[in-house]
């Protein structure tokens, strides 16, 4: 019912497109001058509409409309990653907050001096996925170190990961026999426990060695829910991961799964600039982007894509 809805909504759009045209063609063909300037601005917001309806035709994945699940790690780097990997939490948290999105960080583990090891979003809205699929890969920040008493120049890297949030949408069969679940106390920067109760929950599947946790929740119930909707994304992914490997491998090409290359780095020394490797996009306004100004980065990805990807992402 949720798709046939989706579906209603967006050919409602191009119907309501389509008349707005045939409104202004209708218009345009009375010779009325004094309707110029009226026709002006009706013709340059059809363009704007119709440029972003045509966008919304690349992201026509399985998933791309539906909710996301994105992951933070912190890569090589030491504190500097540890520190990188919160600011790109919060660029994110800022992005979901102006799009209209909900975000909920359902678990973050801290570093020991500063920042974050790593940490887990969910992401709702529509369309998250769909934009949230661009930000995969490794990202990498070049600055002067505020963690160096020499104040030097560093480089450190934090990997995202994203997959889309399939709820109970799609089946994806686990075995309970496969899953050891622990409980433990949810624990705060610094090594504090918030809660005197085990409310938080880790899920190792054994199969594929893949572990989640959660620990924001206000309950053990709760917490295994979220932990075990982590896990379906996970391994719905994986899965998807595996037809795609099969298809390049029987089409000769090579697959590089590997931590090695950055899609993307943040330049804060010796000049600010962002850039993304894989389309060239660049903008020296640093700040802006970490405070969540990525829908260029996105768009200029999801268009480079568009005719290579198809609908398989």
């Amino acid at each position: 019912m949720r798709r046939l809805s989706g579906l209603r909504e967006e050919a409602e759009r191009w119907n309501t497109l389509e008349q707005r045209v045939r409104d202004a063609l209708e218009l345009s063909s009375l010779g009325d001058e004094s309707l110029g300037d009226e026709l002006v601005a009706e013709t340059e917001a059809l363009e704007q509409e119709i440029e972003r309806l045509e966008f919304r035709l690349i992201l026509s994945g399985p998933h791309d409309r539906g909710d996301a699940i994105l992951a933070i790690h912190a890569g090589a780097g030491g504190t500097d990653a540890q520190d990188f990997s919160e600011m790109l939490l919060r660029m994110y948290l800022r992005w979901a907050e102006a799009r209209g999105y909900a975000a909920d960080v359902v678990d973050r583990l801290h570093g020991e001096e500063a920042g974050i090891k790593r940490a887990t979003v969910t992401v709702s809205g529509d369309y998250a996925y769909g934009y949230l699929r661009a930000e995969r890969g490794v990202h990498r920040l070049v600055r002067l170190s505020p963690f160096d008493a020499a104040h030097r120049r560093h480089t450190s890297f934090a990997l995202i990961e994203v997959w889309p949030d399939i709820g109970e949408d799609v089946s994806v069969t686990i075995d309970p026999n496969d899953l050891q679940i622990d409980t433990f106390r949810a624990s705060s920067a610094g090594g504090q426990h918030m809660q005197k109760n085990e409310t938080a929950v880790r899920i190792a599947h054994a199969p594929t060695g893949i572990i989640v946790s959660c620990q924001n929740e206000r309950s053990q119930t709760q917490n295994r829910e979220t932990a075990l909707r982590v896990l379906r994304a996970r391994l719905l992914q994986l899965e998807e991961e595996k037809r795609r490997a099969e298809i390049a491998e029987l089409k000769g090409a090579h697959v590089d799964a590997g931590w090695g290359n950055q899609i993307r780095s943040y330049v804060l020394q010796p000049y600010q600039m962002v850039k993304d490797h894989r389309t060239g996009h660049e903008t020296g306004n640093v700040q802006a982007v970490l405070d969540g100004r990525l829908d260029d980065f996105m768009e200029a990805y999801l268009r480079s894509t568009m005719g290579v990807e198809g609908k398989g992402h």
